[in-house]
């Protein structure tokens, strides 16, 4: 039997997995064989978020439309490629963007407009969990915002009876569960490493802090059920078939896989889910995950813990600003391009930007980039103003620019991850992933400079979260067999292709310059936020 019969037999006895992944401006599909390593098939949609009234949102009929147009994408991959319409998968897997606030009143309706995890508006909220659980509370954490209603005395907040997370609630209307996975949870509300389920005690303080504004308030009530990867999580429904395929081909009955956040499928989609691994994932926002050995020694503000899929204590360097503004730039450059009568697609600006960019000086040159279009609490920001910054002596080159937009993609970044670093924290190896590693020993190579750390992509990196998810989903079939550690290892990546590349000492030397004068620099941006 032919690959492209063996792939046709699978999609029509649906011995595949189906990942689907809400990212910030991206809603993808990825459909795997059997083996997780085949990718069937892909789908994808463009969205982006709304600025409205102060709050950065999106609809859920955005969000309807959106998967139901990613979906469709996937059903004409799937034709296209092999000439067949899938009407059920073996199982099917759900991630988005992690934290954030969607509240649901007693009939079941949105009593707010979806907050997430980009909004900066909750710091006092933020602030006085941090003090009172004595961990840090990150400003886009769930909880956060919670409290903040609660703290503002927000007119829903009585009438709030479930919260969770995109992932969450796209679950929930397709197979009837509300539950997250464990990765998901540990960043609406904090985890208990012992049980693997919400930290009792903390509920317990959490009820205490808000009984006096919002009397009866129990959170432990509010939230999704916790589950472990590998834990099967419902089953897709008649309506939710029908949401995600108005056309009714798709049949219900697939069995789901808990929903976890893009921080959970990155770990996953680059085999990091072990003490000592760790993962950059690079898209609007970028942060970093590093699995922890042991607990850390204190709190620090500019780190979080969250777990794996599987529930196990990772230290997150997240960051709200990854490389958006570097794609602002790529679009100058591509319409420069254009207009002067040699135009390039998107990957090739890209390419020839970035190559150009290893010619720039390796601190680049006295230029500074800040990539802020948002808040950045590690930064100490509350809003955002992207800035490109220099002294007269500085030589403004291309190279130079470009260096320092790819610098100023890691400038938040490597102010975190410092702090781990004094921490004791030890690192094995660091894999990335995301768009802008597409292009070969570029981004790889001034991340390995800017962590000091060899840093792994392989030809998995810009498959994505939605891969990440469908593996997840293919775990359901081998939970009782093997830990996710072990499945990974010895079934995913076992004969995976890495392309390791260790920090050039000239480039480590470069951007230690370049983040001094970053962090010097970070006010003037203050400054800007203050005057515009």
């Amino acid at each position: 039997m032919s690959a492209n019969e063996d792939a046709r037999s699978a999609i029509a006895e649906g011995r595949t997995s189906l990942g689907i992944e809400f990212g910030s401006t991206n809603i993808k599909a990825c459909l795997v064989g059997e083996d997780p390593n085949e990718v069937l098939a892909v789908g994808s949609h463009e969205w982006e978020n709304r600025f409205v009234d102060r709050v950065w949102t999106y609809t859920l009929d955005d969000v309807w439309n959106g998967v139901q147009a990613a979906y469709a994408a996937l059903v004409a991959d799937v034709r296209r490629r092999h000439d067949m319409v899938p009407t059920t998968f073996g199982a099917i897997g759900v991630s988005a963007m992690m934290h954030g606030y969607l509240a649901f009143g007693a009939d079941d309706g949105l009593l707010v407009p979806f907050r997430t995890w980009r909004n900066t508006s909750t710091g006092p909220a933020s602030a006085e969990l941090s003090e009172q659980f004595g961990l840090n509370i990150p400003l886009r954490w769930s909880i956060a915002h919670l409290h903040q209603a609660v703290l503002d005395d927000e007119a829903h907040v009585p009438d709030l009876r479930f919260a969770t997370t995109l992932a969450g609630y796209v679950h929930w209307r397709l197979t009837g569960r509300r539950v997250l996975g464990v990765g998901d949870a540990s960043g609406m509300f904090p985890i208990d490493p012992a049980t693997g389920g919400y930290d009792a005690r903390l509920l317990d303080a959490f009820d205490g802090l808000v009984a006096e504004r919002a009397p009866g308030l129990s959170v432990a009530g509010l939230l999704p059920e916790v589950l472990p990867a590998g834990r099967e999580a419902g089953r897709l429904t008649a309506e939710g078939a029908a949401l995600l395929d108005p056309t009714g081909t798709l049949q219900p009955g697939a069995p789901f896989c808990p929903p976890e956040g893009d921080a959970g499928t990155g770990m996953v989609a680059t085999n990091s889910v072990a003490p000592r691994t760790g993962n950059v994932s690079a898209g609007t926002s970028i942060f970093a995950m590093v699995v922890l050995e042991r607990p850390l020694a204190s709190a620090h503000h500019e780190l979080d813990v969250v777990t794996t899929p599987a529930g196990d204590p990772v230290a997150m360097v997240h960051c709200n600003n990854g490389a958006s503004e570097l794609a602002a730039w790529a679009s100058v450059f591509a319409r420069f391009a254009a207009a002067a009568g040699a135009e390039l697609d998107t990957d090739a600006v890209f390419a020839t930007l970035f190559r150009e960019a290893l010619e720039g000086e390796a601190d680049a040159g006295g230029l500074l980039a800040y990539n802020h279009l948002a808040g950045e609490p590690i930064a100490g920001l509350a809003e955002g103003r992207p800035m490109v910054v220099r002294t007269p002596d500085s030589r403004l080159t291309l190279a130079n620019l470009m260096r320092a937009q790819l610098y100023g993609v890691y400038g938040t970044l490597a102010l975190g991850m410092r702090v781990l670093d004094g921490e004791g924290v030890e690192i094995d190896r660091m894999f990335a992933h995301g768009g802008i590693f597409r292009t070969a020993g570029v981004a790889q190579r001034l991340l390995a400079g800017a962590l000091d750390a060899p840093v792994a992509v392989g030809e998995t990196a810009s498959h994505g979260g939605a891969w990440g998810i469908a593996v997840l989903a293919s775990y359901l079939s081998a939970a009782d067999e093997v830990d996710l550690g072990t499945y990974l290892d010895e079934r995913v990546f076992a004969d995976a292709p890495i392309d390791v590349v260790h920090p050039d000492p000239a480039d480590v030397a470069g951007f230690a310059a370049y983040l001094d004068r970053y962090r010097a620099g970070l006010a003037a941006e203050a400054a800007a936020v203050d005057a515009l």
